[in-house]
């Protein structure tokens, strides 16, 4: 598709904005925004057949995209966004009788700090009415005409994966100069190479409309392959029924995958890697930009020592039960989106309020401090010499703690939570 955009050429600095060095390569990722795999196959890519998981991989200009040399090896310099789109396309011989339309049922916007400390992975609801812009046709043969308050999912049958961008950097006002796209059969594919995933719950969860998803019991579920997809896809199994509580638990998957792969062994393990990329390469579209090994590989060298508890997954501010254009659907909720992307493009890092509608902490209760005893009173604190420091008095140097960003929802890759089954 040949589109055209203004050029952005300012550098990246502690802001939103994206060096825009070069045409870039695969990310592989499981439906939207598994940072994890993420990381897990742009090592694996470093040492297996390039050629081979290129080829099989489609690609697709995003609007205003340019190439230019791929970087040299090491981490990636600056700052980055990408966009990751799980869709619904059909992929059956004879067509999908439930599906008559390709959408954009998961969209996720991973944004990666200047300094590489912390890591932010938005989900935006795919009943978020939004406005769509003019995207250019995919055949390239002019644009499709913007349209006003529209549900975001949408978008990619409007103008594919570069309008699904374009209406997101509309919406944040953030560079996006990045984005992939992995269907039902890729999801499939890659939760079973990795193994599977540990998610719990607090009750049964059965959801025929969820490729027939069926957790009999409360607990942890190790869960792959279709039933993993339907995991990720339950809307009516989990918290409230509604779009929001299905962004939560799919954020419980994707914290428990990041910490299977960091804590079993997964990155050293040539074979699983291999697997995994050559899952995802099956069922992927990239942009342009990012069909690129050199800088897949510098990409993931970032997420590589990442803190988990500095990589956070929020859900775009949003709520139902709005009426007007907003009946049935999603409405943004303002001001807390504009708290969230200051945040963001000041690569700053912060933290939500609590979890989402469909999940709940997971994390042992913290330890009760006895009460204390009466005791005689204590000796007055002598004055500390030789330049040592009182231990009680905080440290002037030491960093403050991450700002909570109120009625933001979401929690860290470290954070161990449960989907809230809907009983």
């Amino acid at each position: 598709m040949s589109t055209a955009r203004e050029t952005r050429t300012a550098p990246i600095a502690r802001h939103g904005r994206l060096r825009r060095s070069s045409a870039l390569m695969g990310f592989l990722s499981l439906v939207g925004a598994s940072l994890a795999v993420l990381l897990v196959s742009g090592v694996a890519v470093a040492g297996i057949t390039v050629t081979q998981l290129e080829g099989s991989i489609e690609s697709v200009a995003l609007i205003g995209e340019e190439d230019g040399p791929p970087p040299a090896l090491g981490a990636y310099e600056g700052g980055f966004n990408v966009l990751i789109v799980g869709s619904d396309q059909c992929e059956q011989e004879g067509g999908c009788r439930d599906r008559q339309a390709t959408l954009n049922d998961v969209n996720i916007l991973v944004h990666v700090s200047s300094d590489h400390t912390n890591a932010t992975a938005v989900s935006f609801p795919r009943d978020l009415v939004v406005p769509i812009p003019a995207c250019p046709r995919e055949d390239g043969k002019g644009n499709n005409s913007a349209m006003s308050a529209q549900p975001l999912n949408v978008a990619l049958s409007h103008g594919g994966l570069a309008c699904v961008a374009l209406t997101l950097e509309k919406l944040t006002g953030l560079d996006i100069p990045f984005a992939t796209m992995i269907t039902f059969n890729g999801v499939v594919n890659m939760s079973t190479a990795v193994g599977g995933v540990t998610v719990c719950t607090t009750g049964p969860i059965y959801d025929p409309m969820a490729n027939g998803l069926n957790l009999p019991s409360a607990g942890e579920h190790t869960i792959e392959g279709v039933q993993a997809l339907g995991f990720l896809r339950t809307r009516y199994g989990v918290g409230d029924g509604s779009d929001l509580g299905r962004i939560s638990s799919q954020q419980v998957f994707m914290s428990a995958l990041m910490r299977k792969v960091t804590s079993e062994g997964v990155l050293d393990d040539p074979a699983t890697l291999y697997r995994i990329a050559t899952a995802a390469t099956k069922s992927m579209t990239l942009s342009n930009s990012m069909k690129n090994v050199p800088t897949l590989v510098s990409m993931a060298q970032v997420f590589k020592n990442m803190d988990l508890s500095r990589i956070q997954f929020v859900q775009y501010p949003s709520t139902t039960g709005v009426g007007g254009v907003y009946a049935g659907k999603v409405a943004p909720i303002e001001r807390t989106a504009k708290a969230l992307m200051e945040k963001i493009k000041a690569d700053e890092p912060f933290s939500v309020e609590s979890t989402g509608l469909g999940s709940t902490s997971n994390d042992p209760a913290p330890t009760e401090t006895p009460a204390p005893t009466e005791t005689a009173p204590a000796a007055p604190a002598t004055p500390p010499t030789d330049g040592a420091t009182d231990a009680a008095t905080p440290d002037p140097a030491a960093p403050a703690e991450p700002e909570v960003i109120k009625g933001l929802l979401g929690q860290s890759a470290a954070q161990n939570t449960c989907a809230k089954a809907n009983n």
